[in-house]
Formats: structure tokens, sequence, C-alpha cells
């Protein structure tokens, strides 16, 4: 088995028990929701991506819960957060970030689905000035960033055209 930086062993699988969803490209979310839900994995997610997921029947835990904080400023600040960054971040077999985790009640993220707003389509479409600024992405990037940084311990997806055979290979193995 492989280690950590840490000298941490590395699993060769993770079990998705959650996933936190929140998308810009909707493209594909309920029916990979829904196969992530059929197979008993709790949905977290955000604004718009939350109320797609209702919309289509899905039990979806809202962002907001999990941190005991609401969405705020016209939801530029959602997801940064230490009960999600902590969630994405954690050595799940390093005993510091397992007792950390355990007495701040930050539950493990297994599952990362985000992408970015559409921010150059933007620039390029001649959008005004504060539109630009508005699809400047921070929580997105944030995310994927604290993902790819603990890969080890969990999977992230950033384009909907994976969805299929993420779903594939996750329901082989």
């Amino acid at each position: 088995m492989a280690v950590s930086s840490r000298n941490t062993p590395i699993p060769e699988r993770v079990e998705i028990r959650r996933a936190l969803l929140s998308v810009f490209d909707k493209t594909g979310l309920v029916d990979l929701a829904k196969e992530l839900s059929d197979r008993g994995v709790e949905l977290v997610s955000t604004g718009g991506s939350a109320k797609t997921l209702r919309e289509a029947g899905l039990d979806v835990v809202d962002v907001s819960d999990i941190t005991g904080f609401p969405e705020i400023m016209d939801g530029r600040v959602k997801t940064l957060h230490p009960k999600i960054h902590g969630g994405l971040l954690g050595i799940r077999d390093e005993p510091e970030h397992k007792d950390a985790m355990e007495e701040h009640n930050i539950g493990e993220i297994d599952l990362l689905v985000s992408n970015l707003y559409p921010f150059e389509q933007v620039v390029a479409s001649g959008a005004s000035y504060a539109e630009i600024v508005e699809n400047i992405d921070i929580g997105g990037p944030a995310m994927i960033r604290a993902a790819a940084k603990n890969h080890a311990y969990l999977t992230v997806l950033t384009n909907p055209a994976d969805y299929r055979d993420f779903l594939a290979e996750f329901v082989e193995n």
C-alpha cells in the first residue's frame, strides 16, 4: 500500500457515503445524483443545485444545514466554511485529523461534484463589468483545490462529460 506525505497509508478505494454537489453547469446532475442516492449516498448541495435536485424528487441536505450558517451576500459565501473544507481536507487515517473532525462535528465528504462559473464566456460575451465580477468563482476553485490536495481520500468530478464513466466505475466497485 502506498503512503501519503504524512507516512499514513493511502487507501486503494474509498467508500462514497456523502457527496457534495455544487455546480454551475447542471448537465447530467440529476441522473448522477439519482444513481448516488439509489446507492445510499447522502447528497449535500448548495443553492441552485439543491433546488434542481429537489425538483427531481431527491432528498438533499443544504450546505447551510451542515455549517449552521446561511448562504449570504447573494450566494457569494456558502461553502467557505470549516465544516465543508474540513470534510474535504481531513486525512481520514491521521489521528489528529480524525480527532479534530470528531471534536468539531465535521463529516467526511467522499465525492465533490463542482464546476465553475463560465468566466471566460461571460467576458467574451461583452457582459457588463458587474456581471463579469460576479462570475469570478471563489468557492468552487477552493473546494476543487481542497479535494485535489486530499485526492487519496475522495473523488472530484468537474466535468459533466465524466459522470457516465464515474458511475460505471462506482457501480462496478
